[in-house]
C-alpha cells in the first residue's frame, strides 16, 4: 500500500525480496537504474517484480533497497541498490517470476494505491 502507485510497486518489491532473504546489514555492491513500461498498471507491477526477480537469478544480485519514481511515458524508473545473493540469510523459497493471477495494482477507494500480485517459485 501507497500514496502512490510507484510508492505501492517499491513497497511489492520489498514484500518480495522480505518473503525469502535476510537483507538487513548487507553491504551494497552495485546500484542500478531501470526504466520499465507496461500496457498497465497491473503489467507494469508484474514487469517491476520480473526485473528485480531478473537480476537475482541472472546477476545474483538482491534487492537492499528500491525507489521507484514515475517516468514520463506513464512507465516508471527503479532506483536499486544491490548487493551479492552469495552469503544473504535465504529464509523462504527464492521467488522464479511474477503470475498473473490475482493481480491488482490500483488505488482504493480513499485514493490509496493497493497491490497484489502472486509469485511462482
Amino acid at each position: 500500500m501507497g500514496p502512490t502507485r510507484e510508492d505501492c510497486i517499491a513497497e511489492a518489491v520489498r514484500g518480495l525480496v522480505d518473503s525469502f532473504a535476510v537483507v538487513a546489514g548487507r553491504p551494497p555492491h552495485a546500484r542500478a537504474e531501470r526504466h520499465v513500461t507496461a500496457r498497465c498498471d497491473e503489467e507494469l507491477l508484474v514487469a517491476v517484480i520480473d526485473e528485480v526477480i531478473c537480476w537475482l537469478d541472472a546477476d545474483g544480485e538482491i534487492a537492499l533497497s528500491v525507489v521507484v519514481r514515475p517516468a514520463p511515458d506513464g512507465g516508471a524508473v527503479m532506483f536499486l541498490v544491490l548487493a551479492r545473493a552469495v552469503g544473504a540469510e535465504i529464509i523462504g523459497v527464492v521467488p522464479k517470476a511474477a503470475s498473473r493471477r490475482g493481480l491488482r495494482c490500483a488505488p482504493d477507494p480513499a485514493g490509496r494505491w493497493t497491490c497484489a500480485v502472486t509469485v511462482d517459485v
